[in-house]
């Protein structure tokens, strides 16, 4: 009895020691990321970080390895958590009926947990295997990137508490009406196959089925492997086009293209939006400089929610688990929402 006792012990603390171990490197390597391909680039290699091309190779490889980073921890606690809750409980909890409440539960969920657009689509996925109705997992979706708490704080230092309730009353009614609309149109067929495939050693698994620490470890193992070889090609496309664009646009072709004699600033202002990439509070310095050089307050919040709620790495990795049909009514719906903002908040601040 007492060797069978050492045994778990051993197995236990060689389960959750592991567990520290990974945790404690993914916290170093997410924390030297940005130190080191500084280190690299510019003292080793030379290059200058006030050139297009400095900027645009650190950019690719800071932000590939922090969405790596950021995807592969998301992924594994997602599984971990989606083990716990089977198909038919989760649908009993969110589905039909309480559509509704669903949405705006999921949207204050995405508020709370502040990812970047490309890094919320694993939350997707987990949502949507564990039977969440596609349109409230949508809200989640939407809300995730575009509402954080980092982004209010600054907002409200850089503008006021009026501009900041406002970027954050849109961004939900956004989120919850865009995931409603979705979810009326029944389009759940229209996301990949695999999204709804759950497995463990390689085998589909029954969620409602007693599962051990060990086996939800290993669904989550085996799911970071899984996704990251489904969608790394789209990642480091997506990334690139955002590198470029990065480096080589101009703060002051905003600025022509979406002044305040434009009377389309706001439809402009999205379409430069949507091929950038960043979170909300990295677009922030932008948007203050644009609102400085004369842009409205509503051309500018259009813009920063068209970076972080419809960037083309994002695009770009969702076509891995949307099909075409429904990604580009997800692009529509939500760019709509994004424009009735924009015009709505040029007439009224």
């Amino acid at each position: 009895m007492t060797i069978e006792l050492q045994a778990v012990g051993r197995e236990r603390l060689r389960l959750w020691g592991g567990l520290g171990v990974a945790v404690v490197v993914w916290a170093l390597l997410y924390s030297l990321n940005k130190p080191f391909w500084d280190w690299l680039l510019f003292d080793w290699l030379g290059l200058d970080p006030q050139t297009h091309l400095g900027s645009a190779i650190e950019f690719f490889f800071y932000d590939t390895l922090k969405i790596a980073l950021l995807l592969t921890g998301i992924i594994f606690a997602v599984t971990v958590l989606r083990s716990f809750m089977s198909v038919e409980r989760t649908r009993a909890l969110l589905g039909g009926r309480r559509e509704g409440v669903g949405n705006v539960a999921a949207a204050g969920l995405g508020v709370l947990t502040p990812f970047c657009s490309c890094s919320a689509v694993p939350g997707f996925i987990g949502f949507v295997a564990a039977g969440v109705p596609l349109g409230i997992t949508m809200s989640f979706l939407i809300a995730s990137p575009m509402v954080n708490e980092v982004a209010i704080v600054l907002l409200y230092g850089l503008f006021g508490w009026k501009v900041a309730a406002t970027y954050v009353g849109a961004g939900l009614v956004l989120a919850v009406l865009a995931g409603w609309v979705i979810g009326r149109l029944r389009l759940e067929r229209h996301v990949e196959p695999f999204v709804f495939e759950t497995t463990l050693r390689g085998q589909p698994i029954d969620l409602s089925a007693k599962l051990s620490w060990e086996d939800r470890f290993a669904m989550g193992r085996e799911e970071v492997a899984s996704i990251l070889r489904k969608i790394w090609p789209y990642l480091v496309i997506g990334i690139g086009i955002g590198a470029a664009i990065h480096g080589w646009v101009p703060e002051d072709f905003f600025v022509d293209a979406a002044g305040p004699d434009n009377p389309l600033a706001v439809p402009v202002a999205v379409g430069i939006g949507v091929p950038l990439y960043s979170n909300a509070a990295g677009v922030l310095p932008l948007v203050e400089a644009l609102h400085a050089k004369g842009l409205a307050m509503g051309t500018v919040l259009a813009f920063m929610m068209s970076v972080v709620a419809l960037s083309v790495p994002e695009i770009v990795l969702l076509r891995r688990v949307l099909k075409p049909r429904l990604l580009v009514v997800f692009v529509g719906v939500v760019a709509a929402g994004i424009l009735s903002v924009g015009v709505l908040f040029n007439l009224v601040l």
